[in-house]
């Protein structure tokens, strides 16, 4: 299925700007679909391309890069033979998919750029991990795009609703509701891409079957390779990294949902899992989101990383998780979702798919808490902080009904020079409440 996703403009821009002066790495969690994209982009804008894939890769291709780099004449010239593909100087692509299994191809993109005959695009998971960086020099020829899940515009897209994404964004720069009928269209859509989430498998699965079973088998595949991920790339603490994957749903249905370290081991410290925490934020199977102490502009410099939330970087693979290892029924929580009687265990859900949202728009991932020990009316909690030009926006996600946010209120009047724009996220249409702004969460890719 040829879905349109958002960093195909950002390739075509890195294209036109950078004219064979660097390379381009994809990354991304497995199946996030950074082969098919960087495929798709090489068949449109290319007269011709070749697709190296280090993960099955021909004996004779290791060769060339192991014994013919010192003549780049002679690498070209047989690797155009293997692959029977005529290059074109300056219009053709030469494509490194899952680089990370062979890291000198990436080492070697430095002297590739530089002969600048074609365009590279490299594409990677668990790039960044110890062992497929040791022992080489990362190129600083190489420009870097994540790829995340689809987010909300781009399966409106996949299914076919784009002018009521178009309308979803004119409503939200103008402030102004959709009303009840499109309201209730946008929440209905909305709750199936929860379900579904945005894996790429996963969506095509829904469009071709709208059957959400067979789109749970797929996301149940999808989890069983990354548990055989962390198995196998993991080394040295795969059991740290797959108890704190295990416990990432039961820690969400936690009304603060900062991640205990005492429900794996009531002895655990955190430099005992610092290097699990970064494997999964490595792989892009998690999302981290870290307690900033001081809001200013500088958030990522005043951080407690001791306290952060783990959610994962797709929500329907959150669900999918989640019933297999009996946080939830299924059958209970489709029924709370796409009938909207999402409760405070459903409402982890909510929160996930904001924290996927602002993600792939960009966002670093931040949140505030604060706790008097002396007086519980002075304690904050905001879900999230977000920057917007000199200004710090709070959000808070709602589940469910809710008649105040003190919370915000209390943020605002601590930090009111630095505040700018509040928000609450839930499943009502756009409202004005005070200095607070209510949107629906399908609104929130417009942030």
């Amino acid at each position: 299925m040829d879905f349109d996703r958002k960093a195909y403009s950002k390739l075509l821009e890195w294209k036109q700007q950078s004219n064979g002066e660097s390379a381009m790495l994809i990354e991304g969690a497995r199946r996030v679909g950074k082969s098919y994209l960087s495929r798709r982009f090489a068949e449109k804008e290319y007269d011709s391309y070749i697709y190296l894939d280090f993960a099955n890769i021909a004996k004779e291709i290791i060769d060339l890069f192991e014994n013919e780099m010192s003549n780049l004449d002679m690498f070209f010239l047989k690797l155009q033979t293997f692959y029977g593909v005529r290059l074109i100087k300056r219009n053709s692509c030469i494509i490194f998919d899952e680089v990370q299994r062979y890291p000198r191809a990436r080492q070697m993109i430095k002297y590739l750029v530089a002969d600048g005959r074609y365009d590279y695009i490299e594409t990677g998971s668990l790039i960044s991990i110890k062992q497929n960086v040791k022992d080489i020099v990362i190129p600083s020829e190489e420009e870097a795009l994540q790829l995340n899940p689809l987010d909300f515009e781009e399966f409106l897209q996949a299914v076919g609703e784009e002018v009521l994404t178009e309308y979803i964004r004119d409503c939200f720069h103008k402030k102004v509701p959709l009303g009840e009928a499109l309201h209730r269209k946008a929440m209905n859509l909305f709750r199936v891409y929860m379900i579904v989430g945005g894996m790429p498998q996963a969506v095509e699965k829904y469009c071709e079957s709208k059957n959400l079973s067979e789109v749970h088998r797929v996301k149940q595949r999808i989890l069983k390779l990354y548990r055989e991920d962390i198995s196998k790339f993991a080394k040295g603490y795969e059991s740290k990294v797959l108890a704190i994957y295990d416990e990432i749903p039961s820690q969400l249905t936690k009304h603060e949902k900062k991640f205990s370290l005492a429900s794996l081991n009531k002895n655990a410290r955190f430099r005992e899992y610092e290097d699990a925490f970064m494997w999964l934020s490595e792989s892009k199977i998690v999302n981290h989101c870290f307690n900033s102490t001081e809001p200013t502009l500088g958030i990522n410099m005043n951080l407690d990383r001791l306290t952060l939330k783990c959610y994962m970087a797709d929500t329907g693979l959150l669900i999918a998780h989640a019933i297999e290892d009996g946080t939830v029924l299924e059958e209970e929580v489709l029924k709370a979702i796409m009938f909207d009687r999402v409760g405070i265990n459903e409402g982890m859900f909510l929160e996930n798919v904001v924290s996927q949202m602002l993600t792939a728009s960009g966002h670093k991932l931040f949140f505030y808490s604060r706790v008097d020990k002396e007086d519980y009316h002075n304690n904050i909690e905001i879900d999230f902080l977000i920057r917007d030009k000199k200004k710090i926006c709070p959000i808070e996600v709602k589940s469910g009904e809710y008649k105040k946010h003190t919370s915000i209120d209390r943020f605002s009047r601590k930090y009111s020079d630095k505040v700018g724009t509040s928000y609450i996220i839930c499943t009502k249409d756009v409202a004005k409440e005070e200095n607070v702004v209510v949107i629906p969460v399908y609104m929130a890719f417009c942030l």
